[in-house]
């Protein structure tokens, strides 16, 4: 009798244990481009507001920084997805690590370069001879394409620029190491405004209006993962579930900029800047329903080409995009 209640036992733990495996969701790991911030609210809505969990997922969201490169992380296996940019996923992808886009949130670019008018550059022409701050780790590729398109060598010079490797901030404007910086429509731009140079006495070269636009926050996977029907399964059910998390973040940015406060362990950011961060940021989404766009594509990938005799990539990729998961949602 004894023996007999045993396996009953047993059999009920098995059904449940074998039930609890059965409804266990399905784990992700996305690593962002950069810290906690607006930049991301879409994500960390969806997790928050149990978008994620909907789709039957498990999403660890980790942050990135200034030591952090995306596409060696995922090439190290520390995530599934990152959020990088096209010029540095492409120039990775030709450099040996196989990342191929699945979707693109952001459908405009927002970065430029923000000058002091007391420079007197009123033009692209006028960077001859200048400083210009321009990031690196990868972001720097978009700039370096755009002044071999102008033909402004970036080795100094009377008829070149003097490239000054910009930190992730705005001191060498303020500080007048640099005529122009980098900045994003979204960040730095206002921190700059935010030290107290109003914007009446500053002048923005946006990409988007010099023509030279490249494609900005994508989501990117391994060639591999799309081997496997199981994960592109996943893969689609992730994506839906953030696009749901960027509709929702453009609908309620402020609620948006309180989740992502939420989740910055670090507590460097202000509600006013990510307020602003978060409406800037659904501008660059501008209603998008994840699916790349192939025209913004084939645009970024002739930009990256024609370099001259340094260009980002040297060869058209192949098998860089595919439908594969957007066409599951």
């Amino acid at each position: 009798m004894k023996a007999l209640k045993s396996l009953a036992l047993a059999s009920v733990l098995g059904v449940s244990l074998a039930s609890g495996a059965a409804n266990a969701a399905d784990e992700l790991t996305l690593q962002l481009k950069w810290v906690t911030q607006g930049q991301f609210a879409g994500y960390y809505v969806a997790k928050d507001k149990g978008f994620y969990e909907e789709e039957d997922l498990d999403v660890t969201i980790k942050p990135g920084g200034p030591d952090i490169a995306p596409p060696q992380v995922i090439a190290g296996g520390g995530a599934d997805v990152i959020v990088d940019w096209m010029p540095s996923a492409l120039a990775s992808r030709e450099k040996g690590v196989p990342l191929v886009n699945i979707a693109q949130p952001f459908k405009k670019s927002g970065m430029m370069l923000t000058c002091l008018k007391e420079t007197g550059i009123t033009s692209p022409e006028d960077f001859k001879g200048r400083t210009l701050g321009v990031w690196f780790f990868g972001n720097e590729y978009p700039f370096l394409s755009w002044m071999s398109q102008l033909g402004i060598p970036t080795d100094g010079g009377e008829e070149g620029v003097t490239v000054l490797k910009q930190g992730f901030n705005v001191d060498p404007l303020l500080q007048k190491q640099a005529d122009c910086i980098s900045t994003m429509t979204y960040n730095e731009y206002w921190q700059v405004i935010d030290a107290g140079i109003p914007a009446e006495d500053l002048i923005v070269f946006k990409y988007e209006d010099q023509g030279v636009a490249t494609l900005e926050d994508g989501l990117y996977v391994l060639e591999s993962s799309l081997d496997d029907p199981a994960m592109v399964d996943k893969l689609a059910r992730f994506v839906k579930a953030s696009m749901k998390g960027w509709a929702y973040s453009a609908e309620h940015p402020e609620e948006a900029a309180e989740i992502v406060l939420e989740n910055d362990a670090t507590g460097a950011q202000t509600e006013k800047h990510q307020i602003r961060m978060v409406g800037e940021i659904n501008k660059l989404v501008d209603g998008s329903d994840g699916k790349l766009d192939m025209s913004a594509y084939e645009r970024t990938v002739k930009s990256l080409l024609s370099g001259g005799s340094d260009p980002v990539i040297t060869k058209e990729p192949e098998g860089a995009t595919t439908t594969v998961v957007t066409d599951k949602m």
